[in-house]
């Protein structure tokens, strides 16, 4: 427990610090890449009686991923810590590091903050589109701010808190089986045609294990609106989080997005074009102003006051259950 909680905060002092350079290999990737591979192998090409065979194929490469995942991180984190505790503690923390993501998101977002303050609209759109599943082509400035401004809300929890939740509880192996059902979302959880079937198990997951924490996330967000400067309103992200929670297609994405348009003051979802389709979605709170490029700045002020409050009230467990 001694060695696991040094990791747990030099893996997000890290994180804070470092991001995600470029120019380093990233596990998230590797992934990534397994999840394509195995997709090709195991997709269903024929068209007749293809549902229930897609689902159990899907089923299975939700299964094959998140145990090969699962063994790899672990086998790693035992060698590291079978060598010398040390080592297993530098292991850890970079595993750690790794696997959450909140100055990445802030830098990330912060690269389209900047292209509409210099009014570079097709830049913005540029940026944009590198963080969100959405069409980016025709989004006006505003749109292209509330864009940004709905990924880094979601991506709180499901960047920054969900996987901190998971790295306290279990460690780096539990940490990347949250990364790998999250990535696998994200690449075949679609509710399109192509999709439905094959990704239905690792939407479902997802669902599951991002209930608890997406909860969470909106409370912490909740709290640091509430203790924040006269740019947010706690009261307000109270009343539109009671209200508009439920807001969305997903039981998890709303329930930030909804504190965040509350605190904000501003409206945010509605509409939306994906892969040439547009998709009919509720609004999330009530346009008391218009959104600004500002407000991509308060929502990672948001986001990064919810991610330090997590890690201090984490490690404050974690030191009562080492010294009780």
């Amino acid at each position: 427990m001694r060695y696991h909680i040094i990791a747990f905060v030099s893996g997000f002092l890290l994180d804070m610090i470092l991001g995600d350079p470029y120019f380093l290999p990233h596990p998230i990737r590797l992934i990534g890449k397994l999840i394509a591979e195995s997709e090709n192998k195991l997709r269903w090409k024929k068209a007749d009686s293809a549902n229930k065979r897609e689902l159990q194929r899907g089923t299975v490469l939700v299964l094959c991923v998140l145990i090969s995942v699962m063994t790899v991180s672990g086998f790693f984190l035992w060698a590291a810590y079978y060598v010398h505790p040390y080592a297993g503690v530098v292991v850890e923390s970079i595993m750690t590091y790794q696997i959450l993501a909140a100055k990445c998101l802030r830098v990330e977002s912060m690269k389209v903050y900047r292209c509409l303050k210099n009014a570079d609209i097709d830049q913005a759109r540029r940026a944009v589109s590198m963080i969100v599943g959405r069409d980016t082509e025709s989004l006006d400035a505003e749109g292209i701010a509330k864009a940004a401004i709905e990924t880094v809300a979601e991506n709180t929890s499901d960047g920054v808190i969900a996987p901190m939740l998971y790295l306290a509880i279990g460690g780096p192996v539990l940490g990347f089986f949250y990364k790998a059902v999250n990535t696998m979302d994200s690449m075949v959880g679609y509710k399109n045609e192509e999709y439905l079937y094959f990704g239905r198990a690792a939407a479902k997951l997802d669902d599951v294990v991002n209930f608890l924490p997406a909860r969470i996330s909106a409370l912490l967000m909740m709290i640091v609106s509430f203790a924040a400067d006269s740019g947010f309103s706690g009261k307000n992200a109270l009343r539109i989080y009671k209200r508009d929670r439920r807001k969305h297609a997903s039981p998890n994405s709303a329930q930030t997005e909804s504190v965040c348009a509350g605190a904000l003051g501003i409206r945010l979802a509605g509409d939306a074009s994906y892969f040439g389709r547009v998709v009919e979605k509720p609004y999330i709170g009530d346009e008391l102003r218009k959104v600004e490029c500002e407000d991509i700045k308060r929502t990672n002020q948001l986001m990064y006051g919810a991610a330090w409050l997590c890690e201090s009230i984490c490690l404050i467990i974690m030191l009562v259950c080492l010294y009780l």
